[in-house]
């Protein structure tokens, strides 16, 4: 890489047009880390602060074709995945990690909304699974992601555990699931645990109440992502991803008439 300029990090996920997340939120967080970002489009989404109304996915040949064009192009030093919405653009993406020999990359498995809706279906999930999990540095579920990808309720920090050993089980080679502070009534600090096959690590930070913000989970895959570019190693990566993550939620500002989206 030339170190005059600054990493290429790509983003292949879904477009959000209100800007609260996916690729334009992706795209922001990497300038905030002095990386160039550049996407590719899965899917065009019709949705702003108060709801997903819709989308359209894009095809596996026009998400390959988009990767392809970068990738021929510039060095890219760090990739995120969001919203990959069928089987086949799964198996175009990861076939296109490998054509590329991408690297640094971090699977955020949008699989399922925190309200419960599942974004994709069973047929996708195992692809992402089988495909995606092993050529990952980290895997990046929340709590309701988590529980679509091992299959059942995860109601105590023992489940917690168990889902992050199953998702190494197959293939992961590490796993971060976030909302762990979930299970007390009154957190002080959110937490988010890493799994990894010799050891388990906490991250915490400010837990911050109030009312949801929207963008969080890809805020925060992004901002690893674009660590990751800069060489850091996963563990600083995470840590300095949390922390931007918490002061973009304590800064977070009204601008529509739903969630307050990510303030970045």
């Amino acid at each position: 890489m030339n170190e005059d300029l600054r990493p290429v990090c790509l983003t292949i996920a879904g477009v959000d047009p209100s800007g609260g997340a996916g690729v334009l939120t992706d795209i922001k967080t990497f300038a905030r880390y002095d990386c160039f970002g550049t996407g590719a489009i899965t899917s065009l989404t019709f949705q702003n602060t108060t709801g997903v109304f819709g989308s359209v996915s894009q095809s596996a040949e026009t998400v390959y074709q988009q990767i392809k064009a970068v990738a021929e192009d510039m060095e890219i030093a760090a990739v995120k995945t969001g919203m990959l919405p069928t089987r086949e653009v799964i198996e175009a993406v990861a076939a296109s990690i490998a054509e590329f020999e991408l690297r640094n990359l971090v699977v955020d498995p949008v699989v399922r909304s925190t309200s419960g809706f599942d974004l994709i279906d069973d047929a996708a999930l195992d692809a992402l699974v089988e495909k995606l999990f092993p050529l990952a540095a980290v895997v990046t579920p929340n709590l309701a992601e988590a529980e679509r990808i091992v299959g059942g309720r995860i109601v105590s920090i023992d489940g917690l555990n168990s889902a992050g050993a199953k998702m190494l089980g197959r293939g992961a080679n590490a796993v971060l699931i976030k909302g762990g502070h979930s299970f007390e009534d009154r957190p002080a600090k959110a937490v988010d645990r890493l799994y990894r096959r010799d050891e388990t690590k906490k991250f915490e930070a400010e837990f911050i109440a109030g009312e949801p913000v929207h963008g969080t989970g890809c805020t925060l895959s992004s901002a690893i992502a674009a660590n990751l570019a800069h060489g850091k190693p996963l563990y600083d990566a995470i840590g300095d991803a949390k922390r931007f993550v918490t002061d973009s939620i304590r800064t977070a500002v009204m601008v529509g008439h739903g969630n307050r989206p990510v303030n970045i």
